[in-house]
């Protein structure tokens, strides 16, 4: 018979081998793609030249990347020579990091891209306050930088706000700190902000109104949401057409730090549906309770319906400062965050290091699958993006309000990608490529897209076109997916397939400007290609 100490070493021994085969057993795989990038990205972008836009602050110390000689700025608050790089270009083939200037404070501010692919970034704080900037990407190795508009400012100073942009092709600016308006870009005639007091009625203590969740649906009006509240907007007469009711489970926007994402579109188009997860307990923010417990309750409602209602759901784990990322499955991934506390800095514990897959055509209570965890705590002002190959890149998480390296959450320099599993390597027989297709397609038009895939086709494949939105602080502006209507892929030869497609109808559905276009196959996402969507 065994001796106790032998027997409690068995059983440890097996509790050991039951948690690591979980772990081997969960899907997703992580890889370091850069082990210092020299700053921590607060701000995130893909562009359509491949390549990632890293943008953090101007103000909060020392990072470890450094500009050329002469391409140093003069801090406007202090008067001195910095040399210093708060922005930064990666190139996705070579995981090389290249320094950009960038010259007013970013800090919390918003972006967009435009119909030209052109990056519109607004607002931030101190020298920032009022600006707008662009960024025009560039072929890797090529020289692109940072532009400071000087004709052109915001009407009012925006810091936390969020944009989106519309239709025809301009963007919203939508709230920000002290900012209960919205205003446009380029501005309309008469300029200036227009009164928007939903913000304010959805304020509170500890401004829970503040990077409100902004989705454009389809039927051409704007879905917001603040706090716990949300309305459908319409925004060329400046009206409320729709009051929805109420989430439950507490305040969800910053600093109580949940994320949202607007599911895929798809068929005709007419229906649209937005999730909402995760966030801080009511008042941690404004008591300081870093160790209070996040919640868990996720929200969904269709935001077309006539009479919509919230459908309420529980995540694997209770998180604060999720992202939520939409796959080219129309899977949602939600990755990053904190167990306990609020957003801001020093304000989080316990790391959530476990992404999650949200699976919308499951039922309730099937929708959650949990993925291999990371390593690296992603907190406050970590990011994450839709990679063209299907992966995404985690970057980011600086709970400091300067560089600092030491402590449980020092700032972050590393860059990770996360491989769902549709990348696994018993699945690369399923996996189209796209081989010939149209880079300019108008709303409406039908085009073909051409694919190659080891094994023969079963089914359906999609053509789906994903947004390149700008991530920042747990919520994705401007993010969506549209799954196109599509004919049943036809032999071409061997291994070959033609697909027929038509484009969106128009930009309610899918705003002007570039996407990535991925072919699916069973669930397995092509390499996308960048399509440029115009009127």
């Amino acid at each position: 018979m065994p001796t106790p100490l032998l027997t409690s070493s068995l059983q440890f021994l097996c509790f050991a081998v039951a948690i690591f085969t979980t772990r081997a057993a969960l899907p997703g795989t992580w890889q370091l793609l850069v082990s210092n990038a020299g700053i921590s990205s607060m701000h995130t972008v893909v562009t359509r030249f491949n390549t990632v836009l890293l943008l953090d602050r101007t103000d909060n110390g020392i990072p470890k990347l450094m500009l050329p000689k002469n391409r140093c700025r003069i801090d406007p608050t202090t008067g001195k020579v910095d040399c210093h790089a708060h922005s930064a270009v990666l190139d996705l083939q070579t995981n090389k990091i290249r320094p950009l200037r960038i010259l007013t404070d970013t800090w919390c501010s918003s972006g967009q891209f435009l119909p030209d692919g052109s990056l519109l970034q607004s607002g931030g704080a101190f020298d920032g306050f009022q600006k707008f900037r662009r960024f025009i990407p560039c072929l890797p190795g090529s020289f692109c930088n940072w532009i400071e508009l000087q004709n052109i400012t915001l009407s009012k100073g925006r810091w936390y706000a969020t944009n989106q942009i519309l239709p025809d092709g301009s963007m919203i600016v939508v709230g920000g700190r002290d900012a209960n308006t919205v205003e446009y870009f380029p501005p309309k005639s008469g300029g200036g902000a227009v009164s928007f007091p939903f913000l304010a009625e959805a304020g509170d203590k500890q401004m829970d109104n503040l990077y409100p969740y902004v989705h454009l649906l389809p039927n051409g009006y704007l879905f917001i949401f603040a706090n716990i509240k949300s309305v459908l907007y319409d925004y060329t007469k400046n009206e409320i057409v729709k009051v929805f009711p109420q989430l439950e489970g507490g305040p969800r926007n910053f600093p109580s730090a949940g994320s949202s994402a607007m599911l895929a579109l798809e068929g005709d188009y007419s229906s649209a549906t937005i999730v909402i997860c995760g966030g801080a307990q009511a008042g941690a923010y404004t008591l300081g309770e870093v160790d209070s417990p996040a919640h868990s309750s996720c929200g969904r409602i269709v935001a077309t319906d006539p009479r919509p209602v919230w459908e309420m759901e529980e995540m694997p784990f209770v998180r604060i400062m999720g992202d939520m990322v939409m796959l080219p499955t129309g899977e949602v991934l939600i990755i990053n965050g904190a167990q306990a506390g609020f957003q801001g800095f020093n304000g989080a514990t316990n790391p959530c290091l476990n992404p999650v897959l949200y699976r919308p055509d499951q039922p309730v209570g099937l929708r959650f699958m949990t993925l291999q965890p990371g390593s690296i705590p992603r907190m406050y002002h970590a990011t994450a993006n839709l990679l063209p190959d299907g992966r995404i890149l985690v970057a980011g998480s600086n709970p400091h309000y300067d560089y600092t390296y030491t402590g449980d959450f020092p700032s972050e320099l590393r860059i990770e990608a996360f491989s769902p599993e549709y990348l696994a390597a018993d699945r690369a027989n399923l996996r189209p490529a796209v081989v010939q297709t149209k880079q300019e397609v108008r709303y409406g038009e039908d085009f073909e897209v051409f694919v190659t895939v080891p094994l023969p086709v079963v089914g359906i494949v999609e053509v789906n076109l994903g947004s390149a939105p700008f991530s920042t602080h747990s919520f994705s502006q401007g993010q969506r997916l549209v799954k196109l209507v599509v004919t049943s892929a036809i032999p071409v030869v061997a291994g070959r397939y033609r697909i027929g497609c038509t484009a969106p109808p128009n930009g309610r559905v899918a705003p002007p400007g570039y996407y990535m276009m991925f072919a699916v196959n069973q669930g397995v996402p092509s390499v996308a290609q960048w399509v440029h969507l115009i009127a």
